[in-house]
């Protein structure tokens, strides 16, 4: 058996700790640029002199480049986050991404913005992650989910923050400038955090630490890694293609006014309504003290509302905006999501779990988008509501089938490795 030191004791801390706090903020200026470009990238473009179909052509180009920096950056921030400390990559993505956003304003050229895109994914895998890992191990097992959830529910309304600048200034340039200030303010007004006593135990032992690789060579290992991934793919389904294709959607079902209706917009309410949604999953998780059952709870009610927006035929467009929003909230498990991939590892590959589950979630896009393509275009005839009902529908099976055979983790103490799997405290 491995050595592993003695433990420190562990009191009971206060959820609003300082690894909350920066973990919180850093997310919201996280997701304020991960979704900055969605609402600017139309504009963004036509700036830089590109026009008609080239516009769509250019962005889906543009966005490839952003999650290939994702899915890159998060075993690379995964794996540092196991070695050299949770808090080195959570402060590190945070100064990569608000580089990146300060440089994304200041692009000339396609190719430019292209680069500063994958600069950006990369910068933004990390910082989730880290945060989750590090909140998760820094709190007590009856508290943690209290702190994950305050981390999401901040983290996701930096969403909304990006459309209501965007919405005041008008200006795509100046919305990328104040990301980055926003990040770059964060680490000069950075508080004493401490690491994880978790990973400095391991540290001094002789575990293996951040194989990435080991995720792979163990069958239990595996399936683990694979559920963690499947539970989160029905959220970015939503938001990835029913809300980003909110006007297409709109003229389909015919909504009154629906040449108003803008994916910024839609974005928007939508977030807000995840920012509830969290606070409720988080809040639900504590009280019946399972993640599991609200997991599945929230999973069922996405599907439901997932229908019911598909089949909104003939409504207005605020009627149509306030579905957007009670379909953010149906998918506000997220903080579920990411607690639940922490829980299930050991603290010598935790934060490479973290990290990479959530960025392979966001990565799994282009593979859903091309079945919900395949479904539209050899099934129904470019029916996108009937597509949509379609992928929505096995998306939900499938995660509820992974979510049916994963572990409650609720009262696990994360005290442990994968190597060693007697919690040692």
């Amino acid at each position: 058996m491995n050595s592993i030191p003695t433990p420190i004791t562990r009191n009971s801390k206060s959820i609003l700790n300082a690894a909350v706090i920066v973990a919180a903020l850093g997310y919201f200026v996280d997701i304020y640029d991960l979704l900055l470009f969605g609402i600017v990238r139309t504009d963004s473009l036509k700036d830089l002199g590109i026009t008609g179909d080239a516009i769509r052509n250019q962005g889906e180009y543009l966005i490839s480049m952003q999650m290939f920096g994702m899915l890159f950056g998060g075993i690379l921030w995964g794996v540092l986050g196991d070695k050299k400390g949770r808090i080195s990559v959570l402060f590190g993505s945070i100064l990569l991404y608000s580089v990146a956003n300060i440089a994304n304003g200041m692009v000339t050229t396609v190719d430019g913005y292209a680069f500063w895109r994958l600069v950006a994914g990369i910068g933004l895998a990390g910082e989730l992650g880290a945060g989750i890992t590090l909140v998760a191990e820094s709190l007590p097992k009856d508290k943690r989910g209290y702190g994950t959830m305050i981390v999401a529910s901040v983290g996701v309304s930096g969403a909304v923050a990006a459309y209501l600048v965007y919405q005041i200034f008008q200006d795509w340039r100046f919305c990328y400038y104040a990301g980055g200030g926003l990040g770059i303010l964060l680490l000069f007004l950075r508080i004493s955090i401490a690491e994880s006593g978790m990973f400095k135990q391991v540290q001094q032992s002789d575990e293996k630490k951040g194989d990435f690789f080991s995720l792979f060579t163990n069958s239990k290992r595996f399936t683990k890694y694979i559920q963690c991934i499947l539970i989160g793919i029905p959220l970015w389904f939503l938001v990835g293609v029913l809300i980003t294709f909110s006007p297409e959607f709109a003229k389909a079902l015919g909504v009154q006014q629906a040449e108003t209706i803008a994916a910024g917009k839609a974005i928007a309410f939508c977030y807000t309504g995840l920012v509830f949604g969290d606070i409720a999953s988080g809040l639900l998780s504590q009280w019946l003290k399972s993640r599991k059952k609200i997991m599945g709870l929230f999973l069922i009610f996405n599907l439901i509302m997932v229908f019911v927006y598909l089949n909104a035929y003939g409504i207005s467009a605020a009627t149509f905006y306030l579905l957007c929003f009670t379909m953010g909230f149906s998918v506000g498990y997220w903080v579920l999501f990411v607690t639940i991939a922490a829980e299930q590892f050991g603290t010598n590959i935790r934060a490479t779990v973290t990290t990479t589950v959530p960025n392979f979630v966001r990565g799994s896009l282009p593979l859903i988008i091309l079945i919900y393509s395949f479904f539209r275009d050899s099934f129904f005839d470019g029916d996108i509501l009937k597509s949509g009902m379609i992928v929505g529908s096995l998306l939900s099976i499938v995660s509820l089938l992974a979510l049916r055979k994963m572990k409650e983790t609720f009262h696990t103490d994360l005290d442990y490795t994968e190597n060693n799997n007697e919690n040692f405290i």
